[in-house]
């Protein structure tokens, strides 16, 4: 949501930055602008692609050897060429671009404006560049350096800002609070961005704003403070990203790409975890915390969208293997309904990005209360990686598609690996059970390949249902959640209404809606509920329901009664999910381009939601 990229350096910044813009488009946003400072201050920016913006800056042949770029996401003002970043102070010296609310925003501009300051748009954003220059015109301030510390001390909300200012020329100016930012060191060069995509071209050495920090950075320097004026040391980190993975390797979208690198983003997810002599999990990031985890109390799981739903198949295997109660949470719901957690609990946040706006608030709330703090994320060095007591990274290499796929996957992998080690360290999973899922977990990617195999036949089937007003989505237990996560997949990538439903519900509302124009996506492939789901499909059937399976081969009795349906190899119940919804990423895909949809870019949505 919204990013920042910012260059300090000899190369044409106007380049650096365009490529950087690109490269954060799959955050999601309507706008897109850039700042440079070549002697004067050039902003060009407006409604639409950063491939519109490049054209203007090439049409306009600027230059300069600093700059910040932005790609915006509308919270405050419609989208709009005013309401598109870079701000400007009232001088237009002063060039802010920013990530995050200013919830206080609306007081701030009234003062401002009963001090004369014209403002030029609807946002946010446009205060911080005029109250910046504010405290510094009234001598408040005796460097600019100091007007932004007073500036941020007044400012209640988030933010992630680069600022450039004319009379400053040599130095951008970023601070960090509740929004992701780093700093990219190169040699005699220096990059700003909200997320490592934009600069692993140049540089794999970065620091990490922490929030309160604040710092200036030159072409050969960078200076970070408290915006208290406290001196800080920054540990450099070494990205573990590389340009090979943010690039679409002859794929037609990202989301293609991802979906089929799900059985080496699995295996990397394994690699080193499956213990196959001994028939154990290790997990190195939960060493330290087992004994409070087999003795907690019970287990929280808080999440947001598809890392939702890995979290609700997560209940099922933690309350299966490790007889341990857990309870799932919408994070955006968990602080406000004050939630009794403490001493003995444990939650366990689950984000792609780690950066996840709502689900960074569930984390510090539970651990004000006391609880012990536990994450799942893929982004390694993020903020919930930082935050959290302890956790397990998914490994799954940058996933670039809004609608997440190998993100779901191996979030239900290191689920699944928890789950297992957790039974067997309290004595509720037998070790000729903890062998077969071992022994399975390790054979799944190969599975996944032979769901993959019939991605033709897919795509055949997706053109039957391309125009279909609505789809419903049924599962039972393990494959509920992915009935939930088929639905969103359409929902987010065609704008096809759909829902997922407990197949048992169906009869309790949705049944009205079925006729021979609705599609039913049947997962059929928990053995034990195997007969309870036949009943349903057969009252399907009986409305004139459009019946697609997802079953294995020798579930003869589902695949007579469907119209259609999706072959997938036989497993664990418990590991089911990690092949049913294989199908579903492929069909919501295929459904999405043969609509002429921004498969990778769905409108109004973006891959990081940074702010509330």
């Amino acid at each position: 949501m919204c990013g920042i990229v910012g260059y300090i350096g000899d190369k044409n910044a106007s380049e650096v930055l365009i490529k950087g813009l690109k490269r954060l488009e799959y955050r999601g946003y309507d706008s897109a602008g850039l700042a440079l400072i070549n002697g004067h201050l050039d902003i060009v920016k407006g409604k639409g692609k950063v491939t519109n913006l490049e054209s203007r800056v090439n049409s306009q042949n600027l230059i300069g050897r600093i700059g910040i770029g932005h790609t915006r996401w509308a919270t405050h003002g419609e989208p709009n060429d005013n309401n598109s970043h870079p701000h400007l102070s009232q001088s237009g010296k002063i060039a802010v671009v920013h990530n995050g609310i200013i919830e206080n925003y609306t007081s701030l501009k009234k003062k401002l404006t009963e001090k004369g300051r014209e403002f030029h748009s609807e946002t946010d954003t446009e205060v911080i560049a005029q109250l910046i220059e504010e405290i510094l015109e009234n001598g408040n301030a005796n460097c600019f350096e100091k007007a932004i510390q007073l500036a941020l001390k007044q400012i209640v909300g988030t933010y992630g800002i680069a600022i450039v200012n004319s009379d400053n020329p040599e130095k951008i100016y970023v601070a960090r609070k509740g929004s992701p930012l780093l700093i990219g060191i190169g040699e005699n060069e220096m990059f700003i961005a909200s997320d490592a995509s934009p600069i692993v071209e140049y540089t794999n050495k970065v620091i990490y704003l922490e929030d309160g920090e604040m710092a200036v950075v030159t072409r050969d320097s960078y200076e970070v403070k408290t915006i208290d004026d406290i001196a800080l040391t920054k540990e450099v980190h070494e990205l573990a990203m590389s340009l090979d993975a943010i690039e679409k390797a002859g794929y037609p979208h990202f989301m293609l790409k991802e979906i089929f690198e799900q059985p080496e983003a699995i295996s990397d997810c394994l690699r080193g975890r499956l213990q196959l002599e001994t028939n154990t999990i290790q997990l190195g990031g939960l060493v330290d915390v087992m004994e409070q985890l087999v003795h907690a109390k019970r287990l929280v799981i808080a999440a947001c969208g598809t890392s939702w739903h890995s979290g609700m198949v997560g209940e099922y295997l933690f309350e299966d293997l490790a007889k341990i109660p857990v309870e799932v949470e919408y994070a955006s719901e968990f602080r406000y309904r004050n939630p009794l957690i403490g001493e003995g609990d444990v939650l366990l946040v689950i984000s792609q990005s780690g950066e996840t706006a709502d689900t960074l608030a569930a984390l510090r709330e539970a651990k004000q209360k006391g609880a012990l703090v536990l994450g799942i994320c893929n982004v390694v060095g993020s903020t919930i990686a930082r935050e959290t007591d302890a956790g397990v990274y998914t490994h799954a290499g940058p996933e670039i598609g809004v609608a997440s796929t190998k993100a779901f996957t191996t979030q239900v992998v290191v689920l699944a690996m928890m789950a297992i080690a957790l039974g067997q360290r309290r004595g509720t999973l037998a070790q000729d059970d903890a062998k077969r899922l071992i022994q399975e977990l390790n054979r799944l990617p190969e599975k996944i390949r032979l769901i993959l195999d019939q991605n033709e036949q897919i795509k055949e089937m997706a053109k039957l249902f391309t125009y279909a007003p609505n789809f419903l989505y049924l599962g039972r237990t393990y494959n509920f959640p992915v009935a939930l996560e088929g639905a969103l997949k359409l929902k987010e990538i065609s704008y096809i209404h759909a829902e997922g439903y407990p197949a048992a519900e169906m009869k309790h509302g949705p049944i009205a809606l079925i006729d021979e124009m609705m599609p039913v996506v049947v997962i059929a492939a928990t053995d034990h509920t195997n007969d309870k789901m036949i009943s349903n499909i057969e009252e399907v059937k009986a409305r004139k329901g459009r019946i697609i399976a997802v079953t294995n081969d020798e579930n003869s009795d589902v695949k007579d009664l469907s119209e259609f349906f999706i072959s997938i190899p036989s497993t664990e119940d418990s590991l089911s999910p990690l092949l049913t919804v294989i199908p579903l990423q492929l069909l919501s895909y295929y459904i999405a381009v043969n609509r002429g949809c921004d498969v990778d870019q769905p409108r109004n949505l973006a891959k990081s939601v940074t702010v509330e």
